[in-house]
């Protein structure tokens, strides 16, 4: 086992329903710590990067939109950005937020109850959560300074 730390975003269709807290106390009961939390601005060029390696796929632009909120009418594209660390902090965490669709995460997990598609196709997941180490390296260096993780 590794002491990782890994990028949790609570997205919109999450803060909107106020569901942060329950976030939050999942990942901590998995015996995961939080070390590092903002509330974030996200702009278009940040989502974009956030999401570049997914650039290809034709949901593209509607996750841009969906990250920065124009979805649910949040003001000032706010989402919280955390990271959270642990022995295999990114596996932990996948298996607590459970797969992408909602209609297939498993019901205990964070999307699986939380989590919807809309009548118009777009997945509603709660959160996002770095899928390997690459990943979470990347993402957190792109959410956080250095100097703000504890």
């Amino acid at each position: 086992m590794a002491l990782e730390k890994t990028l949790i975003l609570v997205k919109p269709d999450g803060a909107k329903r106020q569901l942060t807290g329950m976030v939050f106390d999942r990942l901590e009961a998995a015996g995961l710590d939080l070390c590092a939390a903002k509330v974030v601005s996200v702009s278009e060029e940040h989502a974009r990067e956030h999401y570049k390696d997914l650039s290809d796929k034709p949901f593209f632009e509607n996750l841009i939109k969906y990250i920065r909120g124009e979805f649910h009418s949040i003001r000032n594209n706010k989402i919280l950005a955390a990271v959270f660390q642990g022995e295999d902090a990114i596996k932990h965490v996948r298996k607590v937020a459970g797969a992408t669709n909602p209609e297939e995460a498993d019901p205990g997990t964070i999307r699986g109850s939380f989590g919807r598609i809309t009548t118009d196709g777009q997945f509603e997941n709660v959160i996002h959560a770095s899928g390997n180490r690459e990943d979470a390296d990347r993402e957190i260096k792109l959410w956080f300074k250095a100097e703000e993780i504890i």
